[in-house]
């Protein structure tokens, strides 16, 4: 960072720490044992698409390495696309294994960084469900900041989101995860694969 850079108030933009990652299955038995909330097994991330050859051979890249599990019983992962034209890949594990989503969630990210494609990357999210009442929630991580931010859309398909249980599983996953401190940049990720 320069002299003007300083000067002008510009910061230089966190580097993404895809190890975070590895943080998700430590949150999951905070949150199970301090809010009731279980991993669904599901876990994706989303990605701006781009057109061309290098792009097209390293999403075949992406589903060579997950589908590979569906050799030993596994499902295949699965990819959408949202209304904004963001793409979505889903990988699904049974949700006692938090950490093989998560050994996904980095893979992906990995590749898709390595390749070049990293300022593609928008975030990934595990899904978790309340036992207790069937309530989704999801831990989601921005690749760009390197940070994590609870998600909580109310059940009704009213695309509104229980803030108050928001920052309450902020403060229950603060020791495990590195939680965005901005709360702007809570983004609702309605419809989410996975969640």
């Amino acid at each position: 960072m320069g002299f003007l850079d300083t000067l002008f108030g510009r910061s230089k933009p966190v580097r993404p720490d895809l190890d975070q990652l590895f943080g998700l299955p430590s949150a999951a038995v905070t949150l199970r044992a301090a809010a009731g909330f279980a991993p669904t097994g599901l876990g994706s991330v989303c990605f701006a698409s781009v057109e061309g050859g290098a792009f097209a051979q390293l999403r075949q890249d992406v589903r060579a390495l997950l589908d590979a599990d569906t050799e030993r019983g596994g499902i295949p992962v699965e990819f959408s696309q949202d209304t904004y034209g963001y793409t979505w890949l889903l990988s699904r594990h049974p949700a006692d294994e938090p950490e093989s989503t998560v050994n996904d969630l980095h893979a992906v990210n990995t590749l898709l960084q390595d390749g070049g494609f990293g300022p593609q990357l928008l975030c990934s999210l595990m899904g978790f469900e309340r036992t207790a009442d069937g309530r989704p929630l999801a831990l989601v991580y921005l690749y760009k900041r390197g940070t994590f931010y609870p998600f909580a859309p109310l059940p009704g398909g009213a695309e509104k989101r229980d803030n108050a249980l928001e920052l309450e599983i902020r403060a229950t996953v603060a020791d495990d995860l590195r939680v965005e401190p901005d709360l702007s940049r809570w983004f609702p990720v309605w419809g989410a694969p996975g969640l």
